[in-house]
């Protein structure tokens, strides 16, 4: 289902800046046509310091349905309306570029992200990532480290926006499958055991993005 009027909208802007490309506004749908939003002024929740934005801003947006279903799209400022109040004109997101992501099923893309794995004070590695995803991930490292099944990792992963803007992920993850390849490696598929919500949705941003990506070739 589309964004409809009155329903609320999370974004993300496009920023070098990282602290400005991180935080997440809020804000509500007052109207609707074929081809744009009209946005109220997003705020920062808590703290009611609007945001404002620019014609060409690029945004990162997504807003939940009624069965808790979360959609994601992608946008950009086209214009402003003065009205009782002023609104902010987006484009309006095609059915097809939605991407919704429910509950308990989280998008998994194909990346080559680095990973820093801890396993004690005196045993940490670099890996490099197969897949990410919101639950989980799969890693390719050097067949020496001790990695077994139920292994539990401490993880810090990489992750590059489509602003040029980079964050890191923290999290902790078990190991549910170790496999030898022929190279020499292992390749090892984890689920996260202990992830904030924070943590996670900067990996779900990532997938959400590079999904958009690798449409578009």
């Amino acid at each position: 289902m589309p964004p409809i009027v009155n329903q609320f909208l999370y974004l993300q802007v496009a920023s070098s800046d990282e602290e400005e490309a991180s935080a997440e506004y809020k804000s509500r749908i007052a109207d609707s046509n074929d081809d744009e939003l009209l946005i109220d002024v997003p705020i920062i929740e808590g703290s009611g310091r609007l945001k404002r934005l620019f014609h060409g801003d690029e945004l990162s947006a997504y807003y939940i349905a009624e069965d808790g279903v979360k959609s994601f799209f992608n946008s950009h400022v086209i214009g402003f309306k003065e009205d009782v109040v002023k609104l902010v004109r987006i484009r309006k997101p095609d059915i097809g570029s939605i991407t919704k992501v429910q509950r308990r099923h989280f998008l998994r893309v194909a990346a080559e992200l680095e990973i820093a794995i801890s396993m004690s004070a005196h045993v940490r590695f670099i890996g490099i990532t197969d897949d990410v995803g919101g639950g989980g991930i799969s890693f390719v490292v050097d067949g020496r480290w001790p990695i077994k099944h139920e292994t539990i990792l401490d993880c810090w992963l990489l992750v590059p926006y489509r602003n040029g803007s980079v964050d890191h992920s923290s999290f902790e993850a078990e190991v549910v499958r170790v496999k030898s390849t022929e190279t020499g490696k292992n390749q090892i598929m984890a689920k996260f055991s202990s992830i904030t919500d924070g943590e996670r949705q900067k990996i779900i941003r990532y997938c959400f993005e590079r999904q958009l990506d690798i449409r578009k070739k």
